[in-house]
């Protein structure tokens, strides 16, 4: 068996924006994660570190090299990845 796979890891870029950059201080970050790990897992690792932005967890949308993605899209190394909160308007 090859699990060569199992255990890479990956470079992915996330774009920061509203709450997000406020919370990080930044608006961009580099991260490495398992190979195999969905967009969604980005929230759980921010989410554990800065405990209030979980008020955020429903109503963040997720964007995959621009494109919108769903919570359990898979990543690749490379990727770019968006935390888009909502955005109220006035």
């Amino acid at each position: 068996m090859n699990y060569e796979s199992i255990s890479e890891d990956i470079q992915i870029t996330v774009k920061l924006f509203a709450i997000f950059q406020e919370v990080l201080a930044t608006d961009e970050i580099q991260i490495t994660l398992a190979s195999g790990t969905a967009v969604s897992q980005i929230f759980d690792r921010l989410a554990s570190q800065y405990p209030n932005l979980e008020k955020w967890r429903s109503l963040t949308r997720y964007a995959v090299n621009l494109n919108f993605a769903e919570p359990q899209t898979i990543l690749k190394n490379g990727d770019e990845v968006a935390l888009i909160p909502p955005v109220s308007g006035g």
